[in-house]
């Protein structure tokens, strides 16, 4: 076959990308092809910089030039990636491509801890995130980042006073522990966290970002109603612990963001302290609050098990020092980057298939 655009993408329109379906022709991430006698390049434009089956694709385009071209022809492919969005000229926080809701049905499942090292996994990948501490009552994000003393400076935009966000890790971050001393108590009722929350969406600087994480507090509460009554939220994910009393809570949670005025897409479900590794035993697994929980509840509602992630000690130390276990290189870090590609597959997958999500319009 004769070298030429129109022939490589033919060629290239038998690739298919295993999440989404298509082939990448049709999905329009071939970009930027570039040919001689017996060369071809061209950039492979992905949904993510997270995504895990990078090389997978990468090879599979190789195979096909090489079947269609010949073995003699050399080929140089670049993945690159954009992220994609269905958060199109959207009135509140518009540089952000998709939002994030981290929730879970009880307190103590480690749901911080993993929306933290999830923010900075993905920040590792070369994508733009921000963080917003949503747990008003009970703010973790500046102990787990390091930067508890730390306060956010104001700027003027357009005549009005907005916040600029703590950047650390490579992540933005906005948390009331930032604004009010580590050991006031923050004693509001529901009306005033809310007011925070739409503070922190309406009145910071977040700039352009591919992922906006929202650690939202533990069950079902006024903060969960104030975000999807303020944004068009892109989906949630529902961390458990595998032991029953947690399950039943995480139960509601799902069960919130289906109900049909709600109606935000339940990327997956994350099994946190799935079994306990020592450190000095890191093959061995020990299933000490029962075995395979959060993959019993993705089943039975249907949604993707994201992760499972180890009680291992050096978890807790990390979030206690502030240095988040993600940027360690062990068996937890490399869980923590496995939960980031599964998460970011499946906002890819959603915006690919699903229809925009709607801002909720309740009042209850």
């Amino acid at each position: 076959m004769e070298i030429s655009r129109d022939n490589i993408l033919i060629a290239l329109s038998e690739v298919q990308d295993p999440d989404l379906k298509k082939d990448l022709v049709t999905l329009n991430m071939i970009h930027n092809i570039q040919t001689s006698e017996k060369a071809i390049k061209f950039t492979v434009m992905l949904t993510t910089p997270a995504c895990p089956l990078k090389e997978l694709i990468r090879k599979d385009c190789e195979k096909t030039i090489t079947k269609h071209f010949g073995e003699e022809v050399t080929v140089e492919i670049e993945m690159s990636s954009t992220v994609t969005t269905v958060r199109q000229n959207a009135p509140m926080l518009p540089g952000v491509k998709n939002i994030i809701a981290v929730a879970s049905g009880k307190g103590g499942v480690g749901k911080s801890t993993v929306a933290a090292n999830l923010a900075v996994a993905l920040a590792k990948t070369g994508a733009s995130v921000g963080l917003i501490d949503a747990d008003i009552f009970g703010p973790s994000v500046p102990t787990m980042f390091n930067c508890e003393f730390e306060q956010p400076s104001v700027t003027q935009v357009n005549g009005q006073n907005k916040i600029i966000p703590i950047e650390q890790y490579g992540v933005k971050l906005m948390s009331i522990g930032f604004l009010a001393p580590p050991e006031n108590a923050v004693v509001w009722r529901g009306p005033m966290a809310s007011s925070a929350l739409k503070q922190f969406l309406g009145d910071t600087v977040w700039g352009d970002l591919d992922y906006l994480l929202i650690d939202l507090p533990p069950g079902t509460s006024d903060i969960h109603l104030t975000l999807v009554q303020s944004v068009p939220v892109t989906g949630a994910i529902v961390v458990t612990t595998p032991q029953k009393v947690a399950l039943a809570d995480a139960q509601k949670g799902i069960a919130m963001f289906r109900q049909p005025q709600i109606n935000v897409p339940v990327l997956g479900v994350v099994e946190n302290m799935a079994y306990f590794t020592p450190e000095e035993l890191p093959d061995n697994k020990y299933y000490i609050f029962g075995e395979n929980g959060g993959k019993q509840l993705a089943d039975k509602f249907n949604i993707p098990l994201l992760g499972q992630i180890p009680l291992v000690q050096s978890i807790r130390e990390s979030g206690d020092a502030g240095y988040p276990a993600v940027l360690k290189d062990d068996v937890t870090a490399e869980a923590f980057r496995d939960l980031s590609q599964s998460l970011a597959q499946q906002v890819a997958i959603r915006n690919a298939s699903e229809a925009k999500t709607k801002k909720v319009e309740i009042n209850v």
